[in-house]
């Protein structure tokens, strides 16, 4: 097993990437990264090495984030402060419109099923493979590539 302190090093944007993916807010994600590495060097020994460091540690991931939302009770929408940052002045009618088709490709999103969902998530904005997002839902990589395409398409014809 690697030295723990590499093994955060190496997959740190990893699994914070995936939980953005599913928070939409930088704080959660942030917090529920610690918490996955914590909880990972405590339960070191039941991983098995049948599957990528980093997917085992995407599943802890996942499933702290269904504890937040049990505990919450909701599911946490984007924070619009995050969304609607503004880079530069001069550029200010070019962010409007992307943050516009943000807007609109999120509400889209949101009137698809939750697995299809997910998968474009991680897909577009955690910029995993579909062999690792297959691996994270427990389905095969074909699995993720149908779902992805179809959810395109269903995007698409929300148009």
């Amino acid at each position: 097993m690697q030295n723990l302190e590499q093994l955060y090093e190496e997959y740190f944007q990893t699994v914070n990437k995936y939980l953005f993916c599913l928070t939409h807010n930088v704080d959660i994600s942030e917090e529920l990264t610690q918490e996955t590495f914590y909880r990972a060097v405590k339960k070191i020994n039941t991983y098995r090495g049948e599957c990528k460091i980093s997917v085992w540690l995407c599943q802890i991931a996942k499933n702290l984030w269904y504890d937040y939302c049990r505990k919450s009770k909701k599911v946490i929408n984007t924070d619009e402060q995050e969304l609607f940052k503004i880079q530069s002045p001069d550029k200010l009618g070019e962010q409007v419109i992307l943050n516009d088709e943000k807007m609109s490709l999120y509400k889209k999103m949101q009137k698809l099923d939750e697995k299809t969902r997910e998968v474009i998530y991680l897909r577009i904005t955690g910029e995993l493979s579909f062999k690792e997002i297959g691996t994270i839902l427990n389905k095969t990589e074909n699995w993720a590539r149908t779902t992805y395409y179809r959810g395109k398409i269903k995007l698409k014809e929300s148009d």
